[in-house]
């Protein structure tokens, strides 16, 4: 088997990966602050900043999703090097 057709498989791999992480993620991170009672959800909104207040009762489902967007990120990054070894070898 070529090269190339492994990089393929490896891409539809990683496809399906990716996809399998859509339904259920957040960016951002939850935290728990000294000061606060409760955990907040910290994101950029635009190049700001946004806060918002995360209720106990689903602070760590929050803490969950939002390790799957940085497991979904990684998965993106890996497919952008396949599809770029992919595109090398097409080139070539």
């Amino acid at each position: 088997m070529e090269q190339i057709d492994l990089l393929k498989r490896q891409r539809e791999r990683l496809k399906e990966d990716i996809v399998a992480q859509l339904d259920f993620f957040l960016i951002g991170t939850v935290a728990k602050s000294p000061s606060m009672t409760g955990h907040s959800l910290t994101t950029k909104v635009k190049g700001k900043t946004v806060t918002v207040y995360v209720r106990k009762q689903i602070a760590e489902k929050a803490k969950e999703m939002t390790k799957r967007y940085k497991m979904m990120w990684l998965l993106i990054q890996k497919l952008s090097k396949i599809n770029w070894e992919i595109l090398k070898q097409e080139s070539e």
